[in-house]
């Protein structure tokens, strides 16, 4: 009974010496440090935002899909974006209305 009781204690002390000795050298397997708590990887270009910077975009992984706060906050700043680029449409729009209704003469 004691003879098991060594072994087990001899095969545990050998499994964690090589767990750590496992530990030091290969590391946690992470390629990047983990980021700080309330940082986001996500980036967007702080106006004029294109097609690839949509591809581009990526989003923290959590525990059930990806961050929402991150998603919402790319949402918002497309729904600004759209929202600067048809008021700019409208805008340019009635300049050109108004410039074809105008008298040919007057400039």
């Amino acid at each position: 009974m004691t003879t098991a009781l060594i072994y087990l204690v001899v095969m545990l002390l050998v499994a964690a010496v090589v767990f750590l000795l496992a530990a030091v050298v290969f590391g946690r397997g992470e390629e990047l440090a983990p980021l700080p708590p309330g940082s986001s990887p996500t980036r967007l270009p702080a106006e004029d935002i294109t097609g690839e910077d949509l591809a581009d975009v990526r989003f923290q992984l959590v525990f059930r899909g990806y961050k929402m706060s991150e998603v919402d906050w790319v949402v918002r700043r497309l729904g600004v974006e759209i929202d600067e680029l048809r008021a700019r449409v409208a805008e340019l729009e009635q300049r050109e209305q108004e410039r074809e209704s105008s008298p040919e003469g007057t400039s």
